[in-house]
């Protein structure tokens, strides 16, 4: 695991992500860079093994193929010469590839970690150079022979020869050279000396082709080096993408655990804190009103309401948090009727009516008439309702206008906005504000009371709700929240549910 710096330990933060990307990938170049040094090829290790494999299966399935057309040209070359040297020139071909089969099955026998890279890759060019001096062997048979048609037939049949060598031993360069030179070299053995036409064009012919062999082994090698290479790094990326998905189900196991060590810590916290809570609230109150008799000294009957009010806010900031905490754990149940938004608006604002007359402020309706119910949860919509109007009147100023509109939306659901005359929120900071405990420049300059909780609590029930929420503010302009509920919530477009007769009958 990487060391911390101590600037990162000051900030509480883990290692830069880009610097261990760096670790990771330098780490990388430096253990492909010591295998290279290792290498016979300039490669790494695995690349080696890979292409001699390669080379090994190749010329493990091609040794019946090659048997089959060494059998056909001899059998075809019995028009020209002797059965006799026709059956040894057999035989030694036969040998050849009996023994490039023999190497092949032992080197695919070894296990990949203790196979002698470096031997294999001396003694398959060797092997290979054996099997094109059996097929290199052949114009022997064909010297003196000038029946028409004899050249032709052995200029082809070694041409062919060098193709298949070429496919066949593609992944390593060495032996496509051992293989090829006999070949080459007895085709201008037995074309020299003779000066007329077919003969030179044959020979002509045979060199171009042999050059072209060349180029395309090379070619063939490339493409080889490259699909091996792009093999390695699909399975570096499944490595760390299997790395990556572990790393992540512990990770989510751990937040799970968190989670439900914070579930039960909010559970027990929220009665052991609400008990000693209902005693404050209970005492102060009766000493806030005096029950048992007048204060002696006036600050006791203030300093109670203090109390009281302290205790007030802290049980509502315990509320809040276990709603927020609910809401995020998928546990908040909507409890769901019949209900007018219009008459919750009217009912929240009338509570709210004193605290704006308080601050100078008027609120002032805008209800679309003939509403007809939605199908929500009450104390979700009336708490949504109650929060956001809150929030204007603790940020609108002296005097300020606050204005609610409730109506319908353009696909037929319904929506409440509350608009404000306050200082508005910076555009950059309307994210924090949505944020748990997040709590804009105004709030934090102006030292307002308050958690946090309340903007993320309505978002978190209008998304219940299925429905909408957008929050709209500028500097000196005022901030506009709208809350939307579906069409499907709308009473009027709820399907009838059918009677229990008709149940049945369907």
């Amino acid at each position: 695991m990487p060391e911390l710096t101590a600037e990162q330990v000051q900030r509480g933060r883990g290692p830069d992500p880009s610097a261990l990307a760096r670790r990771k990938l330098i780490s990388r170049e430096v253990r492909s860079a010591r295998e290279r040094l290792t290498s016979t090829t300039g490669l790494d290790r695995a690349f080696d093994y890979e292409l001699v494999r390669l080379f090994a299966q190749y010329r493990l399935n091609g040794t019946a193929g090659t048997l089959v057309l060494a059998l056909l040209v001899g059998a075809a070359a019995g028009a020209w010469v002797p059965l006799y040297k026709v059956s040894g020139w057999f035989a030694f071909v036969a040998i050849s590839c009996v023994l490039m089969f023999a190497l092949c099955r032992r080197f695919l026998a070894e296990p990949s970690a203790e196979a002698r890279i470096s031997f294999w890759r001396k003694t398959m060019p060797l092997a290979e150079m054996l099997h094109g001096i059996s097929w290199a062997l052949l114009p022997i048979l064909f010297i003196g022979v000038e029946a028409p048609g004899a050249r032709f037939f052995l200029t082809t049949t070694l041409l062919i020869v060098s193709a298949i060598t070429v496919m066949l031993c593609a992944t390593m360069p060495m032996a496509v050279y051992a293989g090829l030179v006999p070949i080459t070299g007895a085709l201008v053995l037995f074309f020299s000396g003779r000066s007329d036409i077919d003969s030179v064009t044959m020979l002509m012919m045979a060199a171009c082709a042999q050059l072209f062999f060349i180029f395309l082994s090379n070619r063939l090698y490339s493409t080889s080096v490259a699909t091996i290479e792009f093999r390695a790094e699909k399975d570096a990326l499944i490595a760390e993408l299997g790395t990556a998905k572990a790393n992540s189900d512990e990770a989510r196991r751990k937040a799970e655990e968190a989670n439900l060590a914070k579930s039960r810590f909010l559970a027990t916290m929220s009665h052991e804190l609400r008990t000693p809570l209902n005693a404050i609230l209970g005492f102060s109150e009766v000493m806030k009103n005096e029950v048992f008799g007048e204060h002696a000294n006036g600050a006791y009957k203030e300093y109670s309401g203090d109390i009281h009010g302290s205790g007030q806010h802290l049980l509502n900031l315990i509320n809040e948090i276990l709603d927020l905490s609910r809401i995020e754990a998928g546990k908040y149940e909507l409890n769901e009727e019949a209900l007018s938004l219009a008459g919750i608006v009217d009912d929240c604002v009338h509570m709210l009516n004193l605290r704006a007359k308080a601050k100078s402020q008027s609120i002032r309706e805008a209800v679309e008439p003939e509403l007809p119910k939605i199908w929500a949860d009450e104390r979700a919509i009336r708490q949504v309702v109650l929060n956001i109007l809150s929030n204007a009147i603790k940020f609108t100023p002296q005097g300020g206008d606050i204005s609610v509109k409730v109506g319908w939306t353009a696909t037929g659901g319904q929506y409440v906005t509350v608009t404000d005359t306050g200082p508005g929120i910076p555009e950059d900071e309307i994210p924090v504000v949505l944020q748990s405990f997040g709590r804009g420049s105004l709030a934090i300059k102006t030292a307002e009371q308050g958690s946090g909780l309340g903007l993320p609590i309505v978002k978190g029930l209008i998304d219940l709700h299925n429905g909408g929420f957008t929050l709209k503010s500028k500097p000196r302009a005022g901030t506009e929240v709208t809350i939307t509920l579906p069409a499907e919530r709308v009473m009027d477009t709820l399907p009838a549910l059918p009677e229990p007769g008709e149940r049945s009958a369907a």
